[in-house]
Order: structure tokens, then sequence, then C-alpha cells
């Protein structure tokens, strides 16, 4: 089936259009490998995990939020008997995060090429609006996009109110993303289209069991194939 009447293509940042999520990965483990001494790996990242759900609706999403995360659960684990130096290890592990290179997902920039000549397209993302701008500069991607939303929460609502920012309808809209919970699910409640092309490192916080049947919704394994399934 080949979409018609698509108007705007909105695509997620971190995962999508660069490497983002093994980098959470990596500052687990050392995290944790400083931790040592106060907790098992298994039970540290669970903690960890509980600390960072418990601070998300305070912190939103992003690297800083997640450094102030680990300097906590590292004062909660260690009953804040944790030296100094490993603190400003923790600060510097966030710093390294905000300043990893950008490494390009296959075929990102070929397809927004192709597709910049026959669409707006747009940057709908979460997290830090600073960092996502700073690294959408540095991928040297920003001259393909119209516009790039940072949003607190991916929800229908927040789709809905971008959508309304773009002057289009629902159904004049196509979401492409990496994660079924926050880039596919509340686009097809409000009613758009939606791609998931998956990243092989997904975060526990965005995982979905079920399996999803809609007619809006496609699975596609790179985002070369994009383009074979709009008219």
């Amino acid at each position: 089936m080949v979409l018609e009447g698509i108007k705007v293509i909105a695509f997620d940042a971190d995962d999508t259009l660069w490497v983002n999520e093994p980098y959470f990965r990596k500052a687990e483990a050392d995290f944790c490998t400083l931790l040592k001494d106060y907790m098992n790996e298994e039970d540290c990242n669970t903690f960890l995990f509980e600390v960072e759900m418990k601070n998300l609706g305070l912190y939103g999403y992003g690297i800083k939020p997640f450094t102030l995360s680990l300097i906590e659960a590292a004062l909660s684990i260690s009953d804040s008997k944790i030296p100094n130096s490993v603190i400003s290890e923790l600060i510097e592990i966030g710093k390294e995060m905000l300043q990893k290179p950008i490494e390009l997902l296959d075929d990102i920039e070929a397809t927004l090429k192709s597709l910049s000549k026959k669409y707006r397209l747009v940057v709908a993302t979460k997290g830090d609006l600073l960092d996502q701008e700073r690294k959408l500069i540095r991928s040297g991607l920003e001259g393909y996009f119209h516009h790039i939303e940072v949003m607190s929460d991916k929800t229908p609502k927040q789709y809905q109110k971008l959508v309304n920012h773009l002057d289009i309808q629902p159904e004049e809209f196509l979401m492409i993303g990496n994660s079924l919970k926050s880039d596919i699910l509340p686009v097809l409640e409000m009613g758009a289209h939606a791609f998931h092309i998956p990243f092989h490192t997904t975060w526990i916080h965005e995982h979905v069991e079920d399996e999803i049947k809609h007619p809006n919704f496609k699975e596609l394994k790179i985002a070369s194939e994009i383009d074979d399934f709009l008219s």
C-alpha cells in the first residue's frame, strides 16, 4: 500500500537519525562499576532505573537529567559515603556523553535528501533543547528540516499540538521513529501515520510487548525503505 496525501514527515532524532542509546548503556555500566563496593551490578542497574523513573516527571528526558539521577543514585546506594572523586567521575560521564561525536545511521542522509525534495521534513524528539539542537547542527542534517520540535513527552496531545502548528491534518502527517511507545502508538492514536525502524538497543522504559496491528502502521528495516511506501 502506498500512502497518498502526506505533507509532513517527522523524524525522531536519537537512534533514528543518529546513534544515542548505546552511550547510555555504557554510562550505566560505568556507573555500576564505580559502585561495585556498595551493590552488585544487577541490583545497581535496577536501582538506577527506579531513580530515573522517579525523577522523570521532574527532570524530563536527556543526558543532564540522567546525570543528576546518577549522582542521586550513587549517594543513596552508598548512604552518602561515596567519595567526592566518584561524584566528579559521574559528572564527567555526563559531560562526555554531551560531547560524543555524531554517528549517523545507515542511509539516513541520502533518505532525507530525497524526501526533502517532495515533503516538509521536521524533527520531533524528546530530551534537552540545547543538546538536541546542538546534535542536529553537528550532524550536518539541519538543512533538510523545516522545523525542530523538542517535546517534554511524546503524547497524542503533544503530537496534535505539533500538527496544529504545522497547519495540517493528522492524516497528512507521517512519523518515523525507533520507539514504538513514543514515536508510533501516540501518533496512531491521533489518526496519523507512523513507520517504525527498530534500533538494536532500546531503553527498557520504551519497550512495548504487544504486536501493533493498525492500517496506518508499517515496520521497516532501514530508512531508505520509506520512499517505497510514498506516492
